[in-house]
């Protein structure tokens, strides 16, 4: 029988840096499950391959929510990364780090060691940041950070003149002193590919004699002596196997797997357990719940200039980008669509922004969410404005559909269920038509395409949020970390799961609120401190 003393499942964003950390200094074996395939594919190692990757079959668990009421009854699609590198291996690439504020949030809650200050030398520890090192910001780490302005589209650069124009202050890196402002985004690339944690982590370990990578290799369940978690089964090319675990089973299987995997192995709310005729081991009413996510609403202009849609669109056009990629490593197939964007207070009221902006230089009007290709766009010029809320009140649910391990979860999301989210969106779309109508962009905009001039006043701007409204796909908070007397804590503040010995959770779902803009640096910083938890564990027991 296989024996490891850690066992990791998932290979996402924090489960990589796991399996890098606990096995660097050859003291301990490490192994690590991912359900999925490895990276070496074209839709992952290109950087606007994302856009292929999104709806993939072998790389996505493609993951759908039940009809939501918030959003009329619409099922969101939920795109997860099966495959080495998790999410980070299809995402947009964006790098953000979060609010101060949104950490110290975090310590307040009763989660010790986790504030702004704690975190600041795991996020400088695992950058290298090709603009260089300052008090905020690190080079020589695993994740390489790089500057776009000098590689995006020239509407990138009229949004950001616009977005002035419309009041907004210039900031020009999102992770330092502050988020707030607007600006060009950073991105995880190196060279011209995408830097996925399996990149900046994995790669460089894999040859460790202490390492061992399974792939294809799917959790089933935690085998448990007593209350002790001492190995994991999983299913791998039809058969059933299981690896042991000396010191630690540590879950990385993200937001939607962490909590599905520990309710096959009994442990969450007791009737819904039983109702699927799995037997309790652990009452964790928390296990599934406080999930939390970003809501995306896209604004399309018809431009009066040349996009990316010109370019992405004809075979023609893409056949030069592909030669231009291939001889320079550069051009449009290099970057994220997201090019522009920034953060920003909707109501002068709040104290901090609330509100995340996007820019892309490429417009969709027919896609599906999930469903559309980056090389696909629509066949005039347009471009999107889009935003999405920090610091979202509403929350969500996610359930077993059976005791089956094959079946995917059941997915509430509770989009706008509190009213205040709705609030603030209907607030914050103003800032959308009002950076349109500014110079530089308004000379090159002829027409709103949605939701069109004569949608106006707050009601319709409302509606039109709830017909619309989708994932920007930052699920969190599934199994949250807090102290004893937090009934919906699942994990304490060492990333211990309660009442059971041996078991950690690792990744997003152990996020207590979600963070201000993309998820991917704070989970790769969570996998960071969790790997110094482990140690600090294992030097003192």
């Amino acid at each position: 029988m296989q024996q490891a003393d850690y066992v990791i499942v998932g290979a996402g964003s924090a489960g990589c840096v796991l399996a890098n950390r606990l096995s660097a200094d050859g003291r301990s074996t490490v192994a690590l499950l991912e359900a999925g395939p490895g990276d070496l594919s074209l839709w992952v190692r290109l950087p606007i391959g994302y856009g292929g990757a999104f709806h993939h079959p072998r790389l996505n668990w493609r993951y759908r929510t039940e009809p939501d009421p918030g959003t009329q009854g619409r099922v969101s699609y939920w795109p997860r990364g099966k495959v080495l590198g998790g999410s980070s291996s299809i995402n947009a690439m964006v790098f953000i780090r979060g609010q101060a504020a949104d950490f110290d949030g975090w310590r307040d809650l009763g989660n010790p060691g986790w504030g702004h200050d704690d975190l600041l030398p795991h996020f400088r520890a695992m950058e290298d940041n090709l603009a260089g090192a300052d008090r905020w910001r690190g080079t020589g780490g695993p994740v390489t950070v790089t500057g776009i302005a000098d590689k995006v589209h020239p509407l990138s650069h009229d949004y950001v003149a616009a977005a002035l124009a419309a009041g907004l202050p210039a900031n020009p890196d999102f992770n330092g002193a502050t988020q707030e402002g607007v600006g060009l985004y950073q991105i995880t690339t190196r060279g011209g590919l995408r830097c996925s944690a399996a990149t900046a982590y994995l790669h460089p370990a894999r040859r460790r004699a202490n390492l061992s990578v399974t792939t294809g290799a799917e959790a089933t369940r935690i085998l448990f002596d007593g209350t002790r978690a001492a190995g994991v089964e999983y299913r791998r090319g039809g058969r059933t196997l299981r690896i042991m675990a000396r010191r630690e089973v540590i879950l990385s299987a993200g937001a939607v797997n962490s909590p599905k995997l520990l309710m096959l192995s009994g442990i969450g709310p007791a009737a819904h357990l039983r109702d699927h005729g799995i037997p309790v081991l652990r009452d964790l009413p928390g296990v599934g719940g406080n999930l939390q996510d970003h809501l995306g609403m896209d604004y399309i202009y018809r431009s009066a200039v040349p996009t990316l849609n010109g370019q992405l669109r004809p075979w023609a056009g893409r056949a030069r980008l592909a030669l231009q990629y291939l001889l320079t490593r550069g051009g449009p197939l290099s970057l994220s669509v997201n090019q522009g964007g920034g953060f920003f207070r909707s109501s002068p009221n709040r104290d901090r922004p609330n509100m995340q902006l996007y820019f892309s230089p490429v417009s969709y009007t027919r896609a599906d969410p999930g469903k559309r290709r980056l090389t696909l766009p629509d066949a005039f010029p347009g471009y999107l404005l889009g935003l999405s809320n920090c610091h979202p009140a509403s929350r969500g649910r996610l359930l077993l559909r059976g005791s089956d391990p094959a079946a995917a979860p059941v997915i509430h999301p509770g989009y706008l269920s509190a009213q205040s989210d709705l609030d603030e969106l209907v607030d914050g779309v103003k800032m959308l038509r009002r950076i349109a109508r500014a110079e530089p962009l308004a000379g090159k905009t002829l027409h709103e395409i949605a939701p069109g001039p004569d949608c106006t006043g707050d009601a319709a701007l409302a509606e039109d949020i709830r017909a619309r409204a989708g994932s920007v796909f930052h699920p969190c908070g599934t199994c949250a970390m807090g102290p004893d007397d937090d009934p919906g804590a699942v994990v304490d503040a060492r990333l211990r799961l309660r009442g059971v010995t041996g078991l950690r959770v690792i990744d997003a779902s152990v996020f207590p609120r979600i963070t201000a803009g993309n998820l991917n640096a704070p989970a790769i910083m969570t996998g960071e401190k969790g790997a110094a938890l482990v140690l600090a564990d294992r030097a003192g027991g």
